[in-house]
């Protein structure tokens, strides 16, 4: 065993003084090649200020060489000096055999800059020298990817898989590739197809997760729901899945199933108004009341100027005739002109007797709702019924306009004219 791998061993079992000594020892009696390949080990574990000390006891000896300046310009990203890093690599010569290399690196450095046409420059300029080195053509679908030059990164990776007859580069699925950039683009089905072999090759949590979205997305319930169901076998903490799978059994008609996850959801994400938002609604429909105010509540809780759930609670509130509960959730949203909340209002203070105030609501509700025949009937009623049958007429006409061949309308502005 030699210097350098006694070291690794000794870094291995944790004899840091030791190895210290070892590698005194790999810079005086080691060879270039001894120190070379004990360079690459410690910048694999991460002992990058070491690695980067005999990669520089090796540039005074062979200052032009290559792969010397790639190595140690990838030691300097890593000790956040970029433009060192590119500086050092600008000298590899163009006839050297890890020019390609030092482009491919520069791209890099650059993309992290958001030079993206310089960075595709260098790919480029490497694919050139090094067309068979299949990292490059990767290298720019991902270019093209985070660029959202979504046809361009497509057919890029087609020609990964398709010309070179690689499904995966880097331990970077292709497929999985394809189908995000597809997904992403808005094809969803097209997507479909290279989900279902990217989950095949890897079972994993982002990937599954994106299957599902893009079922999800393209009306597959049923696929999405079982995708989603997988991950959460996979990893229940994986909080982002559980409102997607609580709106695929919605939308699959399977409401019980829809609040059983949004619940479970809540327990394990308590502060995700979004979903705390949904469960109270699916609550609704289930008539479950209890359930569904104390999600509304909850979401509120979390997001006080949550306007929507304020309006799904208040439409609770009032259907169970709560009227100063309703009054005290629009009492926290009096700065804001909502239509909806106006018409509450008036519902609320007409369900307490405070008639005047409910006339002020509805006359201003009724700039809104002009349009609206559950508006007007209600506000024509509420008017006849506090004896204001002057003020009521013009809303009946407004209705009859609305819907000429509803007989009630007429009756009742007969009614109003006798």
């Amino acid at each position: 065993m030699n210097l350098g791998n006694e070291m690794i061993k000794t870094l291995h079992n944790g004899e840091l003084d030791k190895a210290k000594i070892l590698f005194k020892r790999v810079q005086k009696e080691g060879s270039d090649q001894d120190k070379f390949d004990l360079a690459e080990d410690l910048y694999d574990l991460g002992f990058v200020e070491e690695s980067s000390i005999l990669i520089d006891e090796l540039l005074e000896l062979y200052p032009g060489e290559g792969e010397l300046l790639v190595m140690k310009a990838e030691i300097l990203v890593e000790m956040d000096q970029e433009e060192k890093a590119i500086e050092l690599l600008s000298t590899v010569h163009e006839q050297d055999p890890n020019f390609p290399r030092s482009l491919l690196l520069l791209a890099d450095l650059y993309q992290m800059q958001g030079l993206y046409e310089v960075s595709e420059r260098k790919l480029l300029e490497a694919k050139e020298k090094a067309k068979d080195e299949v990292i490059i053509d990767f290298a720019l679908g991902e270019l093209y990817l985070e660029q959202g030059k979504f046809r361009e990164a497509i057919k890029t990776y087609h020609y990964i898989l398709n010309e070179k007859k690689e499904e995966k580069i880097a331990g970077v699925s292709i497929h999985q590739r394809i189908a995000e950039t597809l997904s992403t683009s808005g094809a969803f089905e097209e997507a479909l197809p290279h989900y279902r072999k990217a989950v095949k090759e890897q079972f994993e949590a982002n990937t599954i997760f994106g299957y599902g979205f893009t079922a999800l997305q393209a009306g597959q319930h049923q696929t999405a729901i079982q995708q989603f169901e997988d991950l959460l076998s996979l990893d229940p903490e994986y909080y982002s899945v559980y409102l997607l799978l609580g709106q695929a059994y919605e939308l699959d008609e399977r409401l019980e199933e829809a609040l059983e996850t949004g619940i479970k959801g809540c327990k394990q994400d308590s502060y995700n108004k979004d979903l705390l938002f949904f469960t109270g609604k699916i609550a609704l429909k289930l008539k479950d009341d209890s359930n569904a105010e104390k999600y509304l509540r909850e979401a509120l809780a979390v997001d006080p100027e949550f306007i929507e759930a304020a309006f799904v609670l208040n439409r609770l509130l009032l259907s169970q005739e709560d009227y100063n509960g309703a009054l005290e959730i629009l009492h926290q949203f009096q700065d804001i002109e909502d239509p909806r909340f106006i018409w509450d209002e008036a519902k609320a203070n007409n369900g307490i007797e405070k008639y005047e105030e409910a006339l002020n609501a509805y006359h201003r509700a009724y700039i809104y709702f002009k349009e609206d025949q559950d508006f007007l009937k209600e506000y024509a009623y509420f008017l006849i019924e506090d004896g204001k049958r002057t003020e009521a007429k013009p809303i009946v006409m407004r209705l009859r306009e609305l819907d000429p061949t509803n007989e009630e309308w007429q009756d009742m502005l007969v009614s109003l004219e006798e």
